[in-house]
C-alpha cells in the first residue's frame, strides 16, 4: 500500500488536513488538479478577504498581513505556500485525481484485509497516468470547481467572462456585469475606479444587504444613486451579442453597447469524483451524506471535509472558518477516536 491515507484537493483545508495527518505520523499523499490554493489564485489582484485573518488561519500558524486588515489574495497565497514550506508537506501538484477503486481485501495476512480493503486511486498528469493504493481517501475538493452559467445566449462568446482577473482590462470600455454579491460588487468598483463605464444587472429589486461586505455596500449604492454606475434591477439578461446585451425589465426588452460582459452568479462545485467513490448525493446541491461526528460518508473509508460538504452551494453555504472542524474530526476517526460533535453555523459571518 502506498500510504494510509489519499487527500484529494490542496486549498487551505485540504493542506491544514496534510499538516494534521504528519503531525499525528500518518502516511498519506496529496494531490491537487492545479496548484496550491488555486481557487484564491483566480481572485482578481488586491481582493481582500470577507473574513479575518484570524478564522482563515490554519493549522495553527498565525497569518500577519502588512497593514494589520484583512488578507489579500497576493497575502493569503504567499500564507498558504509558507505553511507547506514549514511542514515540508509533499503535495502531488497538477496531477489530478481521475479515477477512484473501492478494492476488496488482499490474500492472508495482507495489509488490506487487516483494515478492510482499500482504493486505488487514478492520477493523470503531464507524465501521463499514475495508480496509487490506499487505505481511506479524504475529499477536500472545494466548492467552486466551474462557474454557475445562465444559460442564454452568447454567454460563451470570447469577449464573455465567469471570472473577473484585473480592472485594467476594462479602462475605457463599456463594462456590463452580472450579479449582486461581492464578486460582483466588487468587480463594479474596482472597474469603474479603473475608468470602466459599469452597467450592474440584478434579478432582485435592490442589491442584498447580507450579502454583499459592509464596507462595499454605502459605496455601491452612492454610485448607483447618482448614475455614475447604472444599476439595472429586476432585471435579467436575455442574450449577448458580440456588441450588445438584451435586457428583459418589467417594462420589456432593452439593449446595452457592451465591450465586455462579466457573468459573476457564483460557482459550484465537482462532485464527480465523491459519485465515482460511491458517495450517496442528495438534493438540488447533491449535498455529499456524511456522518457529523467522522465526516465520514455513506461509503466506508471516503470522508469529506471543507466546502465540498456543501455540494454544489445551491443550499447552505461553507468557508473556511466553518470547516477547521472538519479535520479534528476527520483525524480523530482514523485515528480510532470519536469526539465530542459540536454544532456548526453554516453561513457567512459578518466579521
Amino acid at each position: 500500500m502506498d500510504a494510509r491515507v489519499a487527500i484529494v484537493g490542496a486549498g487551505p483545508i485540504g493542506i491544514e488536513m496534510g499538516v494534521a495527518l504528519k503531525r499525528a505520523g500518518v502516511s498519506y499523499l496529496q494531490f491537487d488538479a492545479r496548484q496550491v490554493g488555486y481557487t484564491v489564485s483566480w481572485f482578481a489582484p488586491g481582493t481582500r478577504f470577507f473574513s479575518s485573518s484570524e478564522r482563515i488561519a490554519i493549522a495553527g500558524v498565525p497569518l500577519q498581513t502588512s497593514d494589520q486588515g484583512k488578507a489579500t489574495r497576493e497575502e493569503y497565497l504567499a500564507y498558504l505556500r509558507s505553511v507547506v514550506m514549514q511542514f515540508g508537506l509533499e503535495i502531488h501538484t497538477y496531477e489530478a485525481v481521475v479515477g477512484i477503486e473501492k478494492v476488496g481485501a488482499s490474500g492472508a495476512g495482507g495489509m488490506q484485509e487487516a483494515r478492510g480493503g482499500g482504493f486505488v486511486l487514478t492520477t493523470k498528469s503531464n507524465w501521463g497516468e499514475a495508480k496509487y493504493e490506499v487505505e481511506k481517501v479524504v475529499l477536500a475538493t472545494g466548492g467552486t470547481a466551474r462557474p454557475r452559467m445562465l444559460g442564454v445566449p452568447g454567454e460563451n462568446l470570447p469577449h464573455v467572462s465567469h471570472y473577473f482577473f484585473d480592472p485594467h482590462v476594462y479602462f475605457g470600455k463599456k463594462l456590463l456585469i452580472v450579479g449582486a454579491k461581492n464578486s460582483a460588487v466588487e468587480a463594479a468598483l474596482r472597474c469603474h475606479n479603473a475608468g470602466a463605464k459599469v452597467t450592474l444587472v440584478h434579478r432582485g429589486e435592490k442589491l442584498p444587504e447580507k450579502s454583499v461586505k459592509y464596507w462595499l455596500l454605502p459605496e455601491i449604492t452612492g454610485l448607483c444613486e447618482a448614475g455614475k454606475i447604472e444599476g439595472c434591477f429586476s432585471t435579467v439578461v436575455k442574450e449577448i451579442t458580440p456588441s450588445e446585451v438584451v435586457l428583459s425589465e418589467a417594462g420589456g426588452d432593452r439593449r446595452i453597447e457592451a465591450d465586455f460582459v462579466l457573468l459573476l452568479v457564483g460557482y459550484e462545485a465537482d462532485m464527480s469524483l465523491c459519485a465515482m467513490a460511491g458517495v450517496e448525493l442528495v438534493g438540488q446541491e447533491q449535498r455529499p451524506v456524511f456522518d457529523e461526528g467522522t465526516m465520514e460518508t455513506n461509503a466506508a473509508g471516503v470522508y469529506v471535509a471543507g466546502t465540498a460538504v456543501a455540494g454544489t452551494q445551491a443550499g447552505f453555504k461553507v468557508f473556511i472558518e466553518n470547516s477547521h472542524v472538519h479535520v479534528e474530526r476527520i483525524l480523530a476517526a482514523i485515528l480510532g477516536e470519536r469526539r465530542e460533535v459540536k454544532a456548526v453555523v453554516y453561513e457567512r459571518p459578518e466579521s
